[in-house]
């Protein structure tokens, strides 16, 4: 089963998908953190343009004009400065490159608090697949279980339709000795008939199983039927299992660290919610070359530079930011009370899967003992029988009555292993090195 469990790990199509939400959440994170640092970037454009003569432009030309009474040689005089061109011709080319910068002086916390919230997110997505992963091993565990206890069911049932087929042959020899009558032989053919029933949907139940474990590990149908299809043993549980301390469950409940995280991002965005009612402080600056012909893209008097800080506070926002923060105080009191209500569910999952263990258990040795005295009352009947002191139908009565508490005992063996794993999972995992491949069957009397 553990060759089983490492091939789901690696192959399951959930948890691959969990994984890649994971991606996602941590790609999120890194957008958010980017907040924390200066933004930087190059820019450079070319551009063909041609002022209006009769508007703004224009105008200042003409008021240039008039106030110097001349205009260079080879300009025309439209603009605040005389821009190269012929008279009457206002078309340029305005080539220029540079770079630009900004970053936000955090001081009241708004973006740390948006990275906090993204890495409380980016964990809770963690948790959520490692829920996904314990989810994943508890079901294999489960459907292995389940394939077992059915081939034992299997196995069980072909014993006693052996069984019946050698009453048949009995009661008909004694019938045609005279010892028996047709009776007998009826009741002991229809017996074989009933058996031989029921394996047609255990095996088809096999096969769902099979089809359940290949489809987990990502395969198609039919995948593992030569390696499972081969009868073998209910796996065999401890006697005592320890479940831990209340810390440890804490700390391996996927679930409970995912509330944790779930609590620790809704925190943070009260944080930010606070922050947005403070100015948001911004230090820019940029650097420009810029120059009327490409000749002159490479003087340093071609440059042009800006820098300073930016402040901006709301003033009136109609009462979106007061409600934006009751929203996240809200939004936090439901995340704690979520958590709360997620170690008390626990708690009842552990309790209950302690029980049902030890119901388990308790119902499974006394079938076993069931089985065996029924073994034993079925071996006198049939003696009884043969030696004509009890009838047919008391054989029939019996090992019906086996057959009905061997069937029982396997699904109560089933029953108990099936409960440690539900255990393990109520604490978070931890199952895998509990079963061991292989326990020997129980040869039916």
């Amino acid at each position: 089963m553990t060759k089983l469990e490492n091939e789901v790990a690696s192959s399951n199509l959930d948890l691959k998908a969990a994984s890649l939400r994971l991606m996602q959440s941590q790609a999120e994170r890194r957008i958010a953190s980017a907040a924390q640092m200066p933004h930087v970037e190059a820019n450079a454009s070319y551009g063909r343009e041609r002022a209006s003569t009769n508007g703004v432009l224009g105008l200042l030309g003409t008021m240039e004009r008039e106030q110097a009474g001349t205009i260079a040689s080879g300009s025309q005089g439209f603009g605040p400065t005389a821009l190269p061109g012929s008279v009457g011709n206002p078309s340029f080319n305005l080539p220029q490159y540079g770079m630009n910068a900004s970053w936000e002086v955090d001081f009241w916390g708004h973006v740390r608090r948006q990275v906090e919230a993204a890495t409380a997110a980016t964990q809770e997505t963690e948790e959520m697949r490692r829920d996904t992963l314990v989810s994943l091993m508890a079901e294999t565990a489960q459907d292995y279980i389940d394939l077992r206890a059915t081939q034992t069911q299997v196995g069980i049932l072909e014993h006693n339709i052996e069984v019946a087929s050698n009453s048949v042959r009995l009661t008909s020899l004694r019938f045609q000795q005279g010892a028996a009558t047709r009776l007998d032989v009826a009741e002991a053919t229809g017996q074989l008939h009933t058996f031989t029933s029921r394996l047609a949907p255990l095996k088809a139940q096999e096969t769902h199983m099979l089809n359940a474990l290949s489809f987990l590990v990502a395969r198609e149908p039919g995948a593992l039927d030569a390696e499972l299809g081969k009868p073998s043993g209910i796996p065999s549980v401890p006697a005592v299992v320890p479940v831990g301390l209340p810390s440890e469950l804490a700390e391996r409940r996927p679930d409970i660290r995912m509330a944790a995280d779930h609590l620790h991002a809704a925190t943070a965005a009260i944080g930010v919610a606070i922050a947005d009612f403070f100015p948001r402080v911004t230090l820019s600056g940029s650097l420009d070359i810029q120059a009327l012909q490409f000749s002159g893209l490479g003087s340093w008097a071609s440059r042009q530079y800006g820098f300073g800080p930016t402040a901006t506070l709301p003033l009136f926002e109609g009462g979106r930011l007061t409600g934006q923060l009751h929203l996240r105080k809200a939004q936090q009191k439901e995340a704690a009370t979520l958590f709360q209500r997620t170690v008390l569910k626990a708690w009842q999952e552990i309790d209950d899967a302690m029980a049902d263990f030890t119901a388990a258990q308790r119902r499974r040795d006394e079938l076993a003992e069931a089985v065996h005295e029924n073994e034993i009352a079925v071996e006198t009947a049939k003696a009884q029988y043969v030696q004509g002191a009890s009838d047919f139908l008391n054989v029939l009565t019996l090992q019906n009555a086996l057959l009905s508490s061997q069937s029982a005992l396997a699904t109560a063996t089933a029953q108990v292993a099936g409960s440690v794993t539900h255990l393990y999972r109520a604490v978070g995992g931890g199952w895998q090195d509990i079963y061991p491949e292989k326990t020997p069957v129980r040869t039916p009397a």
